[in-house]
């Protein structure tokens, strides 16, 4: 991926998402009371990203809060999840506006999902000249890497303790290629989504599945003819199952839901680094985030002159001011990238 243009793909919803638990109990709000305490984990986390990636353009996808394309076609989908809390839906618009404001590039289709633009960003970047690194704490992105495209997976203990996943490192991680990765996810399926996969067929199954077969649909075809294939590889009582048409229909169903659509439009020259120093100077003020703010100066918009960072209080750390020591977890240190896979 040397050489060529860098685009940083984020995925805002599934990070505020994350920074909203994860963060919560700081209880930050802003000076005139508003919750705030996700904006500024997001913020802090793509901080780090890009100073731990260096790419020259910033793009962040969200979710359309007010439709759905997806939801409107299978009513199923997500169906079984409850109403955001209001602190939650106030934050992931804040966040918005604060990215935008710093000069980074939001895009929020219309009707569909931060993972849709992820996939558009990664679908068009070669033509543009540029390669993608996919922000995201969700596995759905898994299927996108390729010789253009790496994946960032947020875990736990931040950015500087997740695997970048390349081709290699994914097979290392679920014994399945880029390619066979969203076969693999609708035959195990998505409980998050509402999505069952096939009955008896989980990661280990699947991966073994489609080792031998390549893919789903020639494992279908093998068991249409006989399931001796299929059989040889997974044994004679998978097979059965996998046999049955609910078994099918099952995992093309989830292939129908779970494919991201990439041609929403995004401008692959928007979101330039470096931003505005002045933008960052106010973004992270504004958020009380002075102990990143040398970083953020440094990271997005290549400003080497600010101050170090002062020490870090009980609420800037995530710590409940009564918190015990137990409570009180160093951060982890920096991890090789390779040592991580077994966190999945």
């Amino acid at each position: 991926m040397s050489g060529a243009r860098v685009v940083l793909a984020v995925d805002g919803n599934s990070l505020v998402h994350r920074c909203f638990h994860s963060q919560a109990r700081t209880g930050f709000r802003s000076a005139d009371g508003r919750p705030r305490w996700a904006v500024r984990g997001l913020l802090s986390q793509l901080v780090a990203a890009v100073d731990r990636i260096g790419p020259d353009h910033v793009v962040v996808g969200f979710d359309d809060p007010a439709a759905s394309v997806r939801r409107e076609r299978w009513p199923q989908y997500k169906a079984h999840r409850t109403e955001k809390l209001a602190t939650l839906v106030e934050q992931l618009d804040a966040a918005g506006e604060v990215l935008r404001t710093l000069g980074i590039s939001v895009v929020v289709p219309t009707g569909w999902e931060a993972d849709d633009v992820l996939a558009s960003v990664a679908r068009q970047a070669p033509a543009a000249g540029a390669t993608t690194v996919v922000m995201t704490s969700d596995r759905d992105a898994f299927g996108l890497i390729d010789a253009h495209t790496r994946v960032l997976r947020i875990i736990n203990g931040g950015v500087d303790a997740s695997p970048v996943l390349t081709p290699e490192r994914l097979v290392t991680l679920l014994g399945v290629r880029p390619e066979q990765y969203p076969d693999f996810a609708a035959l195990r399926g998505d409980p998050s989504d509402n999505l069952p996969g096939v009955r008896g067929v989980g990661p280990r199954t699947a991966a073994k599945l489609l080792t031998a077969l390549g893919c789903a649909e020639a494992a279908f075809d093998d068991l249409d003819a006989g399931g001796t294939r299929v059989a040889d590889t997974v044994g004679p009582a998978v097979a059965a199952r996998l046999a049955t048409p609910q078994a099918r229909a099952a995992w093309a169903l989830n292939r129908q839901v779970m494919m991201m659509r990439d041609d929403v439009a995004v401008d692959l020259d928007a979101g330039r680094l470096p931003l505005p120093g002045d933008a960052v100077r106010a973004a992270f003020a504004e958020q009380d985030l002075p102990w990143t703010a040398a970083t953020a100066l440094r990271a997005l918009a290549h400003d080497d002159s600010a101050p170090p960072p002062p020490a870090r209080t009980d609420l800037e750390t995530g710590w409940s001011p009564g918190a015990s020591r137990r409570q009180r977890r160093p951060a982890l240190p920096r991890t090789p990238v390779v040592d991580q896979l077994s966190l999945f």
